[in-house]
């Protein structure tokens, strides 16, 4: 029998555009794709997230091959893109909708998620709790076409949307040693 190694992996970590580039091209990774999870409103838009009202995370789901590419290391990619402190979203994209959440797809991404939150705790790197949250994953809604692939269909708009929101400062600042 032949174990299933197709798995997927959801992240949110404020706007999504800037989530894709870091995950996107790397060895058994098969796809990462913009969208919506966790809200109450069914099949919602961007502007209906946007409203941060939906209850939804805009996140980056991620389909992955986990015996070329572990969970734990998504894990390991994913913490420093974000600022774990900050519960009232990322960096310059405000609402509850930018909020940092990972979201499990079975008990054993839980246990990896829940070490690794813990393991950022014990660090010592931030003065202020962790409070990125960690959630069963629900329906996944994929976002408009114009939001897929965005660093790649707009990367001088993307890259200035980076170098405005103070994201790779807070990374180079807290994150790089």
């Amino acid at each position: 029998m032949t174990k299933k190694t197709i798995e997927k992996a959801t992240f949110a970590g404020g706007c999504f555009w800037c989530m894709v580039q870091p995950f996107d091209e790397l060895p058994g990774i098969i796809k990462v794709e913009s969208g919506y999870m966790g809200g109450h409103v069914e099949n919602p838009t961007y502007k209906d997230v946007k409203t941060g009202e939906s209850g939804h995370y805009e996140v980056v789901q991620i389909t992955f091959d986990s015996s070329v590419f572990a969970y734990e290391k998504l894990l390991s990619l994913y913490w420093p893109q974000i600022d774990p402190t900050d519960d009232g979203g990322q960096f310059q994209d405000r609402g509850p909708q930018y909020r940092t959440a990972i979201f499990y797809h079975n008990e054993q991404q839980r246990v990896e998620a829940e070490r690794s939150k813990e393991n950022v705790e014990k660090s010592g790197r931030f003065k202020n709790p962790i409070v990125t949250e960690i959630m069963e994953a629900s329906v996944f809604y994929l976002a408009e076409d114009y939001h897929q692939d965005f660093y790649k269909k707009s990367p001088k708009e993307y890259k200035l949307d980076r170098q405005k929101s103070g994201r790779d400062e807070f990374i180079d600042s807290n994150w790089r040693d």
